[in-house]
């Protein structure tokens, strides 16, 4: 099905809005995958607020012409699925995990922060944890410190007698 002039300036924009707001950009050719398939990983990519699309490679090449994924135009080309995240590894997480389940799905490559990456670049963005991982494991690191110290200072008072009889009467205390 074709698009008149309007309908490919609307796509061109919309894409170009995606690109503005997206750190990465990952495509793969789709060739061979079953509609049941397709369905389910874009199922999967709104989920994780990946933008998944299929274009026609002239309009995503005009779409992306000025942006930080300009560098990876040379390589669209063939039936391409075009996945974009404001997330930076959200949408190498979701295309590489579907891609194991799936051989149909070939990853072609993808860019991030200006930079092309390669099969192997994407899999190992798709490898590093996601931002609310890492945000949990800095926040642990942070409280490692404190309930160190607290369980030192708890360990000499239990060392010294205190520590038995202190949370018994601090409870009778207020039962008091």
């Amino acid at each position: 099905m074709s698009l008149n002039r309007s309908e490919k300036e609307a796509v061109i924009s919309e894409v170009t809005s995606l690109a503005a707001k997206a750190q990465t950009l990952v495509i793969a050719e789709y060739r061979g995958i079953t509609v049941a398939a397709m369905t389910k990983l874009r199922a999967e990519a709104r989920s994780k607020g990946v933008s998944l699309m299929v274009l026609k490679n002239t309009l995503a090449r005009r779409a992306v012409t000025g942006s930080g994924f300009e560098v990876i135009s040379d390589q669209m080309t063939g039936p391409l699925i075009y996945g974009f995240s404001e997330d930076a590894v959200a949408a190498a997480k979701v295309v590489s995990d579907f891609a194991k389940t799936n051989d149909k799905l070939v990853i072609r490559g993808g860019a991030f922060a200006g930079k092309v990456l390669d099969v192997n670049g994407v899999k190992q963005l798709a490898n590093i944890p996601s931002k609310e991982v890492l945000l949990a494991q800095l926040l642990g690191l942070m409280q490692s410190p404190i309930s160190r110290t607290a369980r030192v200072l708890a360990a000499l008072a239990e060392k010294k007698g205190e520590g038995v009889a202190a949370p018994e009467a601090a409870a009778e205390a207020v039962a008091a």
